[in-house]
């Protein structure tokens, strides 16, 4: 029987908890994932629906504290729908280069 390596599940959720942090410390870098949204509606991609509801989230957290905690909360959650949504983030350049190591996993096989 072959077991599950989680290894990756938890490096992704752990990702997502580094970014739901740094917009906490950091709000003005909620522009770039608003700007990556532009972007790729411009290049005609596809997930315009998960698209849209980043962007709303996005927006109301750059003024209001209240939806600033609300995206961080989405960020942090661990459910399917979550993980699922999460499959579509717009959050490329928010991060150095030297924070994205600490999430590669690096295969075994």
């Amino acid at each position: 029987m072959h077991e599950h390596d989680d290894t990756g599940d938890k490096l992704e959720h752990a990702y997502f908890c580094y970014l739901a942090d740094k917009f906490e410390r950091e709000p003005e870098l909620l522009e770039i994932p608003l700007q990556t949204i532009s972007r790729w509606r411009e290049r005609g991609t596809w997930g315009g629906e998960q698209l849209s509801r980043w962007e709303k989230l996005i927006q109301a957290a750059r003024v209001s504290q209240t939806d600033l905690q609300r995206l961080a909360g989405v960020l942090r959650a661990d459910d399917e729908e979550t993980l699922f949504f999460k499959g579509f983030d717009p959050f490329p350049g928010v991060l150095s280069t030297q924070e994205k190591q600490q999430f590669i996993c690096a295969s075994r096989h």
